[in-house]
């Protein structure tokens, strides 16, 4: 039992210096990046186009870093087990009173069981296009 110990010993200790090395190799590339960075500053426009530059360019940050995270979040099937035999959503319950059209609710888990994204669901699908992507 004592070897079985001092050989986990030696393994996790093998591993923490690892988890170091690399831990400091990566601070130093990011040490090293930040001072190439800022050697050479880009000129300065004139003080009174930096505001309306500096909102102009945050703002149009903000929007493509939107479109890019949310586009394929648009797209991303709802149900992952959808079409397969095991997809606990694929229930409908319905019911058929006397003479009375029947009325089921497979038509409201449709989108989700037949594999839909954000935009097939029948209410949140027109409201996605308003988002950017």
């Amino acid at each position: 039992m004592a070897r079985h110990a001092t050989a986990s010993t030696q393994l996790s200790r093998a591993l923490l210096r690892a988890g170091l090395t690399v831990t400091v190799a990566g601070a130093a590339l990011g040490i090293g990046g930040a001072a190439t960075a800022s050697a050479a500053p880009a000129p300065a426009p004139p003080a009174s186009d930096n505001l309306s530059a500096g909102a102009a360019g945050m703002l149009g940050a903000v929007q493509e870093a939107a479109g890019g995270g949310l586009g394929p979040v648009k797209e991303l099937k709802l149900d992952p087990l959808a079409g397969t035999g095991v997809d606990p959503l694929d229930n409908a319950v319905g019911t058929r009173i006397a003479d009375f059209k029947p009325v089921t609710t497979a038509p409201l888990t449709a989108p989700l069981t037949q594999g839909g994204s954000l935009n097939d669901l029948p209410l949140v699908g027109p409201a996605t296009g308003l988002l950017p992507g």
